[in-house]
């Protein structure tokens, strides 16, 4: 199977196309890429590797405090794709304590990612 990504790893946005297949790793079939061909650095080769065998994203979103104001936050890195809504439950859920300072942990384990949600911006009453 052929798969046709667009990479995001860097401002280029290579075409890449990436030849699939499926491989057995600790017990668990799973797709994984056998070629990688369209990439211009080893960025869109990780990219597409990762891509295809457990999709990963950055989530960015708004906690808002207990008196209403927003507070924007992001993940502290990556998160399986398919956490992304359960990730979003934890971040409306937050109710962050002004005043809030860039890289304060809004949620300590969203998820149960392992991944922190942290503050991008200052903000206080």
């Amino acid at each position: 199977m052929t798969r046709e990504l667009t990479c995001i790893g860097c401002p280029m946005g290579c075409s890449i196309t990436v030849e699939v297949g499926r491989a057995v790793a600790d017990g668990v079939e799973r797709d994984v890429a056998l070629s990688v061909k369209g990439n211009t650095c080893g960025i869109g080769k990780k990219y597409a590797e990762q891509e295809i065998a457990a999709p990963m994203r950055m989530v960015t979103s708004t906690a808002i405090t207990a008196g209403g104001i927003p507070v924007p936050v992001k993940t502290a890195s990556s998160v399986p794709k398919g956490s992304i809504f359960d990730v979003m439950k934890d971040i409306k859920s937050a109710r962050p304590v002004l005043p809030v300072r860039i890289g304060d942990v809004i949620v300590e384990n969203a998820a149960d990612t392992g991944v922190a949600v942290i503050a991008t911006k200052d903000v206080s009453a």
